[in-house]
């Protein structure tokens, strides 16, 4: 097998830096293992962000995913790292990562982490009539 799992994100230019507006990406296989026992965690991951000047390239997306699926963590742990790994990588105005890992010992458990850079201001919903 040619492909790997990877940590490394790729990126390109934003093709409307001067325009905000939000990219959404739903991860729905994620794996990684659980640190007590070593089973595997199953997840759907959310990301959503408003762009700066970089986005991040969707096959490098899917190789860093499946880089956590030999690693041991916990789903707030994990869900942290990648969030930290993104902003890294990007530096966007805005990103939202939600975690929804599937049932373990009877506990659904869902991890919402976020960033927004200081110096951005969200645009103001428009409510339609």
């Amino acid at each position: 097998m040619t492909t790997q799992p990877s940590k490394n994100l790729e990126t390109f230019d934003n093709p409307q830096s001067g325009r905000d507006y939000t990219i959404r990406f739903d991860v729905p296989e994620f794996t990684c293992l659980c640190p007590k026992t070593g089973q595997p965690d199953f997840a759907t991951f959310q990301i959503e962000y408003v762009p700066a000047k970089l986005c991040v390239e969707l096959k490098s997306l899917k190789l860093y995913m499946w880089s956590f699926r030999e690693q041991g963590a916990f789903h707030e742990a994990i869900t942290n790292e990648i969030l930290d790994d993104i902003v890294k990588a990007i530096q966007p105005n805005f990103i939202r990562i939600r975690g929804v890992f599937n049932v373990r010992g009877g506990i659904y458990t869902t991890v919402i982490v976020e960033h927004k850079d200081q110096n951005w201001h969200a645009p103001e919903l428009v409510n339609l009539p």
